[in-house]
């Protein structure tokens, strides 16, 4: 596959585009977004402040920093980077998430450069930044390798990567596809393919294969007794994330 080609699956996009009205409801369809959305964040922060030496006690400690948020939806993630004070470029691949995105950064105040676009098309442009958000996409692209390889020619020598997903095993079967697809209908049946689900090996080995080292992984877990998501050294179970970086 060449850079210009594209790791994108049209029935994932399909199904996100069904979806994009509802981003910024916290009770709707991305409910299970918004509830983990603060575990997300404090990772991404820590990890990126971690690589590039920042001070997070700083009014704007990520000012200077040119930041993508790959699959960025509706700007979740987008938008407290850029309060952070980076530079960021959200991109998806489904052309309705975009004016949702756009019209929720003006309504906040903030300057996002928001792109109907893909990795690899980012990456064909030449197009490079200090850090890549990589979450929860990984498991809808058509190939794995080929995507997270844009996504290494993306990363600035020195650029660290978050890349989150969830493991596939009889568990996340269970938790993802029957929890929350089917008993919680947190989401719409069949937003997730359990055979595209990835294991942590499988993506470290991917990750490696295209040029980058991993240099942490954590669980996400969800508490159904507290009713809430905390960050774990331990449980890669289902939801996990990992930070990989690009040799400087």
């Amino acid at each position: 596959m060449t850079s210009a080609e594209t790791t994108v699956d049209p029935a994932e996009v399909a199904k996100f585009e069904a979806m994009a009205a509802e981003w910024w409801d916290p009770t709707g369809k991305f409910k299970p977004l918004h509830m983990m959305n603060p575990v997300r964040l404090d990772y991404i922060v820590s990890q990126i402040a971690a690589e590039h030496g920042r001070d997070l006690t700083a009014d704007k400690p990520f000012e200077g920093l040119r930041i993508l948020d790959i699959g960025c939806g509706g700007g979740l993630l987008s938008e407290p980077m850029a309060r952070l004070g980076a530079t960021v470029v959200g991109a998806d691949a489904a052309e309705r998430n975009i004016p949702v995105a756009q019209v929720h950064a003006e309504q906040s105040g903030l300057t996002i450069d928001y792109r109907h676009t893909t990795a690899e098309a980012l990456a064909a442009s030449g197009e490079q930044f200090d850090a890549v958000l990589n979450m929860e996409v990984v498991e809808h692209v058509s190939d794995p390798l080929g995507y997270l390889t844009a996504c290494h020619d993306l990363l600035k020598p020195g650029g660290i990567m978050c890349c989150s997903t969830i493991n596939r095993n009889p568990k996340s079967f269970m938790v993802a596809i029957v929890g929350a697809e089917h008993v919680m209908r947190w989401l719409p049946k069949g937003t997730h393919d359990w055979n595209k689900f990835i294991t942590p090996d499988e993506l470290e080995s991917l990750i490696t294969r295209a040029g980058l080292r991993m240099v942490d992984k954590k669980g996400f877990v969800f508490n159904p007794v507290l009713w809430s998501w905390s960050i774990s050294s331990r449980d890669l179970s289902v939801n996990y994330v990992t930070a990989s970086v690009k040799a400087g």
